[in-house]
This record gives C-alpha cells, sequence and structure tokens, in this order.
C-alpha cells in the first residue's frame, strides 16, 4: 500500500474514503494469542467518533468495528486483522456545488494536481474520516502495550490564546470529564466558551495537544533515520491538520543554554533517572526511561461557512462556500488519533527491539 501504510514489524495499511462505503485498517505483524474483538476496539472509536459533543460536526456516525479476519475463537492468530466500519450518515449532496472548485486550506488542489481525479465528497481520502483505521489499531497496539506497562495519554493543551497551566499527574478520567478534553476545569471553561463563541461567528480556531506515554523502558528506538522522536514525528504530522511536533523543551530549547538544558541524571534502585525532563525522554533518538512527551499544533478547521476567493478546475476565479457539518476546534477529537498515533509507533519499536536484542529487550552478551 504505497503511501498508505506505517510501521515495520507492526505494520498498518489504511483504506476507505469520508464518503465511500466503508473506512478501515488491515494490521500485519501483530503477535498470536491476543485476546481481541470488536468491544476492546469500540471505546477508542467513541471517543474519536463525529457528534459526540456540541463542539463536534454534527455527522452522526456510530463507528460500528467490525473484524473482517486474523481473529479466531476470540484470539489472534498472527495473520493480517481486517477491521472495518461502514459508513452510515454520508451526506453527499452538501458538497456538490464545490466538486469543481478548490476549497481554500483543504487538499483538493494538490489532488487533483496529483492525480488528476479527486473525490470532492468531504475531502475523500484526506478526510480526518481516513483517521478511523488508525484508531482502531491503535486499540490494537494500546493492548499490546498494556500488558508491558505502557500507557498513552494525551490531553487538549491550548485552543487558541487559552493555554493550560504546567500540570502533573493527569489522568484519562480528567481527560474524559468534559467535552474538549482539558484536564485542567478552569482551562476547559474557557476553552470551550471560545470555540462556542468562534463557531457562533462562523469560523474555527487553532488548538493544541499534548501526548505523553508512561512506562515506556529505555532502549527504543534505532540510531538514525528510524530515532523514535523520527518517527513520532511522522505518524503524527501525517495526520490530517497537524502543523507543527516537538518534544520535550521543543521550540523552548532555542532560548536555552546547555547548563539550562541537559537534565541531571541519578541513579533510583538500580535505574538511570533524570530529575528533569527537558529531553522528552528521548536521548539521541532512543527511549531514556522517562516519560516521553510530544506535542503538535492542530490548524483552524478549513471547512469554515464564509465566501473565500478560490479558484476552479479551470483556473477560473470562484467563490468557495462550505456547507457540511464540521469541527469547529479539531484538538479534541484529535487527542485519541494522536494517542493511537503516539501508541502504533511504540509497539513497533518494542516489536523491532526485541526481535534484535532477544525476548528481555537486551542484548546478551
Amino acid at each position: 500500500m504505497p503511501g498508505s501504510s506505517f510501521g515495520h514489524t507492526f505494520r498498518i495499511g489504511t483504506f476507505g474514503e469520508s464518503h465511500g462505503s466503508a473506512v478501515g485498517v488491515i494490521i500485519d505483524g501483530c503477535p498470536p494469542g491476543l485476546e481481541l474483538s470488536a468491544e476492546d476496539i469500540q471505546p477508542e472509536l467513541d471517543r474519536r467518533r463525529p457528534g459526540q459533543s456540541t463542539v463536534t460536526t454534527a455527522r452522526q456516525e456510530p463507528d460500528s468495528a467490525e473484524i473482517l479476519s486474523g481473529v479466531f475463537e476470540g484470539l489472534t492468530t498472527g495473520t493480517p486483522i481486517c477491521i472495518a466500519v461502514f459508513n452510515r450518515d454520508a451526506r453527499s449532496r452538501d458538497y456538490s456545488a464545490i466538486k469543481d472548485i478548490f476549497r481554500p486550506g483543504h487538499a483538493d488542489y494538490t489532488y487533483h494536481a496529483k492525480y488528476g481525479v479527486r473525490d470532492y465528497r468531504g475531502g475523500g481520502r484526506a478526510s480526518a474520516r481516513e483517521t478511523v483505521g488508525r484508531v482502531a489499531a491503535g486499540a490494537v497496539a494500546k493492548k499490546l502495550l498494556a500488558r508491558e506497562g505502557i500507557e498513552t495519554l494525551g490531553y487538549t493543551c491550548q485552543v487558541g490564546d487559552v493555554v493550560m497551566p504546567q500540570t502533573q499527574g493527569v489522568t484519562h478520567e480528567q481527560v474524559e470529564s468534559n467535552a474538549v478534553r482539558c484536564p485542567d476545569p478552569q482551562t476547559a471553561e474557557e476553552m470551550l466558551a471560545l470555540i462556542h463563541r468562534v463557531r457562533k461567528e462562523k469560523d474555527s480556531i487553532g488548538s493544541a495537544v499534548e501526548l505523553v506515554a508512561h512506562g515506556v523502558p529505555p532502549g527504543l528506538g534505532e540510531p538514525v533515520f528510524d530515532k523514535l522522536k523520527a518517527d513520532l514525528a511522522k505518524a503524527l504530522v501525517s495526520v490530517p491538520a497537524v502543523t507543527g511536533f516537538e518534544y520535550g523543551s521543543g521550540f523552548a530549547a532555542a532560548r536555552m543554554r546547555g547548563s539550562e538544558h541537559n537534565d541531571a541524571m541519578y541513579t533510583s534502585d538500580g535505574a538511570v533517572r533524570t530529575r528533569t525532563n527537558r529531553h522528552g525522554g528521548m536521548l539521541g533518538g532512543i527511549s531514556s526511561g522517562e516519560d516521553i512527551v510530544v506535542r503538535v499544533a492542530l490548524k483552524p478547521t478549513a471547512s469554515i461557512p464564509q465566501p473565500q476567493d478560490t479558484v476552479d478546475v479551470d483556473a477560473h476565479a470562484a467563490i468557495a462556500l462550505t456547507k457540511g457539518r464540521h469541527d469547529p476546534c479539531l484538538a479534541p477529537r484529535f487527542v485519541p488519533i494522536g494517542e493511537a498515533m503516539m501508541a502504533l509507533v511504540l509497539i513497533d519499536h518494542l516489536l523491532r527491539w526485541r526481535a534484535q536484542c532477544g525476548s528481555s529487550g537486551k542484548s546478551e552478551s
């Protein structure tokens, strides 16, 4: 699947379009013997699905997962797993007026330039609906990681100029306690108010999400091109609407000195630790044993119900007025997508590590 696959040992390939018959994923390389059912996948899809709150698109999709292969009598067999989600509430008529117009901020023009043909309904393959398959695969990855004590957790840390204060010990329950998925209650209220105000103004707003992986052992990642940080960056930037990626201190490091930025090291119960985590849990592209911390920036939703200057397929001046149902802010539904992509990278590198260094995950000399 050139361009539609990701990973090495734990490899996924997604399929489907926003308004096609179905979307989904094929997972190759999942170890055999993992207990797996649609009920394991559904909670993650429910977190991503549209229509879940007043700050998401009103499209009503049940997003019910169906496992078509790779599982027998409740256990993975080691063969490719196919998970499909059939589209139920696509309203393609909403897009008929713009089928020959390139919408600003969308991939309409670039898809046309590349292929000479495009599915204009809801953005086709460029739609964030493609991420259904990623989240389904991520649910499998999360279950495998949980057996190793590894957890991925994401949350909205910024909407427009509203920024969440730094906090420690964020829990899944805190994240899921409000529609914007911000663990700080006061900040969440401010974010929600801003999103509602922007929506009334027929506009959208940018945002940012922080992702943390707990319990990652030291040693994951390859030393050069497949650094853990590089694969995380590719995984997350490949998601629609992501415009920026940073880990640890990120761009703030540009203002710091080495004496300030270096994390002092010490040992605790025989394990090497650092007193701070400005390195974001990765040194030389290999995990250090500290929490892996990354952040991504999300652009404002490109689909807004305002007239915008554009051109059509014949290069004539035109006006784009987007109809349909769209999220005014992308962060709340990005959270489970980001968690899934982080989990997919981690399980892939964990399996690669063990394949190279043995079942213990460490070289035996």
